[in-house]
């Protein structure tokens, strides 16, 4: 049988740990305080983070354009 809906890639949470300078810290911490502010949904700033990364890595044209040569290189190699 065939489906229009390919199957679905592997969605497991990968966890990572990091460590932040202070002034980052804080400045993550009002950021989630404006959020808060802005929205009336209270998130932790980690709650925030992947969205924001996400957000980054999407509006990065020349990130999406090396990323898209990077794997057709590793395709070919492959």
């Amino acid at each position: 049988m065939s489906l229009r809906l390919d199957k679905l890639p592997d969605r497991t949470p990968v966890r990572m740990s990091l460590s932040l300078d202070p002034d980052l810290a804080a400045a993550l911490g009002d950021y989630a305080e404006v959020y808060r502010q802005t929205y009336g949904a209270e998130e932790k700033p980690e709650a925030l983070i992947p969205a924001m990364l996400d957000s980054f890595l999407a509006s990065d044209a020349g990130f999406k354009r090396a990323r898209r040569a990077l794997h057709a290189n590793a395709s070919s190699k492959g």
